[in-house]
């Protein structure tokens, strides 16, 4: 089952010839959910081959431009290529009368309905839930209000292999009381263990997205043990005072937390457009958390199924 996250932009504030803005597209079991929506999004979208019409959930951070100028293009072409299925938009509460005033008075009158559900920036909050997955919410630490988003797989059912039913002659009913983890006991007095009848079950796996945001050592907690965090790493570290003024990120910093919060991975992001090479962040970061890459446009970051 695909868990995997396509960079689109990872540039922080104007666009350049090197790097978009911010955007990302993340498909979980063939679900696309978008994150940021910098200018240039849905051009992107379309050089690397992802069907826009196939997002029906859209996650802004917070209300910098670099962050969803590009929203509202890719709302009208959603519209003048004949999309009817609703959209849910998820961001601060003023993210709404923007779209909505823009869309009136360039009498853009839509074939579809937008859904805007209010993020909170200041405790986490589940914002999204289907049956194989979880969004989270959490507040970060900028200039304006601003969330960061955790994707959590959940938890499979156990599985009875079909030796296993043949083997001990399990009825529908037995079969789907071990798979709800509970034991079975027949009248003739023979229990069968859920642990001992069913294959392990695949561990979850969690991807955490953090622009823009100064180190936040307390996001640790939140960030725990997820398989692949995305956070800022605006400057380097050379520039700390920088990145205190204008609430941005240290690539040290950004490895730092990655290194509290035993992720994984960590892919860095958000560059300031005054390194016209990288490798320099990368290296800063490499020294604090080894397994660290950088989020470039065009990459997709996959997180395989752990192997139980």
């Amino acid at each position: 089952m695909n868990f995997e996250v396509t960079i689109l932009g990872v540039g922080a504030a104007a666009p350049t010839l090197r790097h978009n803005p911010t955007s990302q597209l993340v498909n979980i079991h063939d679900k696309f959910f978008l994150v940021d929506c910098g200018e240039g999004t849905q051009i992107q979208l379309r050089k690397y081959k992802l069907k826009f019409q196939r997002i029906n959930q859209i996650f802004i951070s917070h209300l910098h431009g670099d962050h969803f100028f590009g929203l509202l293009g890719l709302i009208s072409s959603m519209h003048l290529y004949g999309r009817t299925n609703h959209l849910d938009i998820y961001g601060p509460a003023p993210l709404k009368e923007i779209v909505e005033v823009s869309l009136k008075h360039s009498q853009t009158f839509l074939n579809f309905e937008i859904n805007f559900i209010t993020t909170n920036s200041s405790s986490r909050q589940q914002i999204y839930q289907d049956n194989t997955l979880e969004i989270h919410s959490i507040p970060l630490k900028h200039r304006i209000d601003c969330t960061g988003f955790i994707f959590i797989e959940k938890e499979k059912q156990p599985k009875v292999s079909k030796s296993t039913i043949y083997k001990h002659k399990l009825s529908v009913e037995e079969i789907i009381q071990l798979k709800s983890k509970k034991d079975v006991e027949r009248a003739n007095g023979n229990i069968f263990k859920w642990q001992e009848l069913t294959e392990p079950i695949a561990p979850i796996r969690k991807y955490a997205f953090c622009s823009d945001t100064a180190y936040l050592e307390t996001l640790a907690e939140d960030l725990k043990g997820v398989d692949l965090l995305y956070h800022e790493a605006t400057f380097m570290h050379d520039m700390l005072d920088r990145a205190k003024a204008t609430f941005h990120s240290t690539a040290h910093q950004a490895a730092e937390l990655g290194k509290k919060a035993m992720v994984d991975k960590l892919a860095l992001g958000h560059f300031s457009a005054r390194y016209k090479s990288l490798d320099s962040l990368l290296a800063e970061a490499q020294e604090v958390f080894p397994n660290t890459v950088l989020a470039l446009e065009g990459m997709c970051l996959k997180i395989p199924q752990k192997v139980v």
